[in-house]
């Protein structure tokens, strides 16, 4: 793969949209270990099996339908809200206050805004916890999204109407490749935040991915210089 490694030039950039989990802190807090327990109890609940079992629903639904909660809606009638709740109520305490992100994307030009296929409540709680409640001016979530999530393409169209984002002035900053191809296609520029995620793993694409790193707090403050 072959991605511009090199400072960009993104003084045309107006609008810094950025994915939530595994993008805004480290892949390595995990807390997806949690989710993913919560979410395996709901299914074992709903459907009346094992562990194992409502695991292997949980990852098929992941992959055939873009999230676990849209694969229960369509198949089972699942409560957005109900299922949401659940598996959000986890403890925060793998999350640690960044100063140095918090500074960072406090230096980006332009309006701020979160893209994520969680829930508000959930995204306010791990923006608070690391120190960045206050800098965005929006979060566009999974109900917003009226439940059809990243990479569905509609999706972006509908996050760029809802927020009047013109695409082909705004960056989107994400660590699951696959879901960085329709913000390309409608003309954003895209960072893929590689930094050992296992859902991002292999999904790499050179055509749609501009710019790359492993760290995404490194490369705002090496950007942010070169604007200075």
């Amino acid at each position: 793969m072959s991605v511009d490694e090199s400072a960009p030039d993104l003084s045309h950039i107006d609008a810094w949209i950025f994915d939530l989990d595994n993008t805004l802190y480290p892949a390595s807090c995990d807390l997806f270990a949690l989710i993913d327990e919560r979410m395996g109890a709901f299914i074992q609940k709903l459907v009346g099996c094992d562990a194992v079992q409502a695991h292997a629903i949980q990852k098929r639904y992941f992959r055939d339908h873009g999230t676990t909660l849209s694969g229960l809606m369509a198949l089972h009638g699942t409560d957005p809200h109900e299922f949401l709740d659940y598996v959000h109520d986890i403890e925060l305490d793998r999350l640690a206050y960044d100063a140095r992100l918090v500074d960072a994307i406090a230096r980006l030009p332009g309006r701020k805004l979160v893209f994520t296929n969680g829930d508000v409540n959930y995204a306010g709680r791990v923006l608070d916890r690391i120190g960045l409640g206050d800098s965005f001016e929006a979060i566009h979530d999974i109900h917003a999204m009226d439940y059809v999530p990243k990479p569905a393409p509609a999706s972006y169209a509908a996050m760029c109407a809802r927020w009047d984002i013109d695409p082909a002035r705004a960056l989107f900053a994400e660590d699951m490749a696959r879901n960085l191809k329709p913000a390309k296609d409608i003309g954003m520029t895209t960072l893929w935040v590689n930094n050992g995620s296992d859902q991002a793993a292999g999904q790499a694409c050179a055509s749609f991915i501009d710019y790359e790193t492993s760290h995404l707090t490194d490369w705002l403050h090496e950007l942010t210089r070169e604007m200075a």
